[in-house]
C-alpha cells in the first residue's frame, strides 16, 4: 500500500522538525506517511525549505484535500494563540484528515489516546491513560506523566517534564526543559516559561515563568505579526 501524502501547515520550525521526523521514521521502516511539502503565507510558491517545496498558501487547502492529502498544522505562537486557532479551524479540514504521526523512538503507552493531527517526536514518553486532543505537537525527549487530559492544540518543547493528573486547555505551551508539578489545572493559551517549575494552577492565557514560576504577564489575544 502506498503512503499517504502529508502537507505540512507552517514554515522553519515546528513544520520543518516535524517533517525531518517523518523522513526519518521513513528510513526506519515506518512508511505509513509521506511528507510532500509546505503551505506557508510568508514563503513563495515554490520555495525551498530543507528540501521540500513550498506548495502554496493556506487558501490552498481545499485544492489539496480534492488531491487526497493529509496535514498536520504546526502554527503555534504565544501571542495572539487564540486567533491562529480560529485561522486554522476555518481550513475547514475535517479530521479524518489530519494526520496522526508518533515517530517510531517514541514510547507510548497502551492506553494513550490521540486526537487528530497530534505529533509525537523522536525520544517522548507517554504515560497510561493519558488523552490528547487534536492537532497536538510534543517535541523530542518530552516526557508527560499518566492521567493526563489536554486540550486541542496544546504544545510541549523539547524535555519538557509534565506531572499526572493535569487537567490542560487548548493552546497551552509547555516550554523547553520545564516542569509542571502533578494535579494542576492549567487554563486556555496559558504559557509555562523554557526551564520554569511549575507548582500552582494557571487561569487562562496567563504567562508563567521562575523556578518556582510565578505570573509574568498575560499573553495577548491580537496576532502581532
Amino acid at each position: 500500500m502506498s503512503s499517504k501524502q502529508i502537507i505540512m501547515l507552517g514554515g522553519v520550525g515546528n513544520a520543518s522538525v516535524i517533517a525531518a521526523a517523518i523522513k526519518d521514521a521513513r528510513r526506519r521502516g515506518y512508511d505509513e506517511w509521506d511528507v510532500i511539502g509546505y503551505l506557508n503565507d510568508r514563503m513563495q510558491t515554490g520555495e525551498d525549505l530543507e528540501g521540500l517545496p513550498v506548495l502554496g498558501t493556506l487558501a490552498d487547502v481545499q485544492k489539496f484535500l480534492d488531491k487526497g492529502c493529509y496535514f498536520i498544522n504546526t502554527i503555534y505562537r504565544i501571542d495572539g494563540q487564540d486567533l491562529r486557532i480560529e485561522m486554522f479551524e476555518k481550513l475547514g479540514i475535517p479530521d479524518e484528515r489530519l494526520a496522526t504521526f508518533i515517530h517510531p523512538l517514541a514510547y507510548s503507552a497502551g492506553n494513550t489516546t490521540f486526537g487528530p493531527g497530534t505529533a509525537i517526536m523522536p525520544h517522548v514518553s507517554l504515560s497510561s491513560g493519558t488523552k490528547f486532543g487534536r492537532c497536538c505537537l510534543v517535541f523530542a525527549n518530552a516526557v508527560v506523566g499518566h492521567n493526563d487530559v489536554f486540550g486541542d492544540h496544546c504544545h510541549f518543547a523539547a524535555q519538557s517534564c509534565t506531572g499526572s493528573y493535569l487537567k490542560v486547555g487548548r493552546g497551552v505551551h509547555v516550554g523547553m526543559n520545564a516542569s509542571v508539578r502533578e494535579n494542576l489545572t492549567l487554563g486556555e493559551c496559558s504559557v509555562v516559561g523554557m526551564g520554569s517549575v511549575l507548582i500552582s494552577d494557571m487561569k487562562d492565557y496567563e504567562i508563567w515563568a521562575g523556578n518556582p514560576a510565578k505570573f509574568l504577564r498575560l499573553a495577548k489575544k491580537e496576532l502581532t505579526s
